[in-house]
């Protein structure tokens, strides 16, 4: 299977779960388990094996902006980094979702949210901290 496959199944898989959580997210089991355990897990599955079978193919590493960028100048390594944004951004989301429901937050008012962490991730997590703190007083995590 080539990288431009696998990277087409993990996006589809990854959309299939944000749209799980936009639409059937105030469900329970959307959130705790179809994309807050099964597809991150299936991702991390793809990411660990793209991992360790390309790793070491290209010089680079993480210790500099230039040695990630050689890093990922293998389209493996690229490949196996948007899986990781992929995988944990629909993680971020799912919690997104139990912590809303947990503290009793509209799913309306999360939606863009998700929406957001879908499509850039950390100003994703950051508009829902507003809404938390704005909505409940409180940034507290846990509790």
């Amino acid at each position: 299977m080539s990288a431009e496959q696998i990277f087409s199944i993990c996006n589809n898989v990854a959309l299939l779960g944000w749209i799980v959580l936009i639409v059937a997210g105030w469900k329970r089991w959307a959130a705790a388990l179809a994309t807050g355990a099964i597809l991150p897990l299936l991702l991390a599955i793809v990411y660990s094996g793209l991992i360790v079978s390309h790793w070491g193919e290209t010089p680079g590493g993480f210790g500099s902006l230039s040695a990630v960028a050689m890093l990922f100048s293998n389209h493996w390594l690229l490949l196996a980094g948007w899986v990781h944004y992929l995988a944990f951004d629909l993680f971020v989301g799912s919690w997104e979702i139990r912590d809303s429901q947990r503290l009793g937050i509209s799913h309306w008012l999360v939606i863009p949210c998700l929406i957001l962490t879908f499509l850039f991730g950390p100003v994703g997590l950051l508009v829902y901290f507003v809404l938390r703190l704005a909505m409940r007083r409180s940034l507290m995590v846990l509790g």
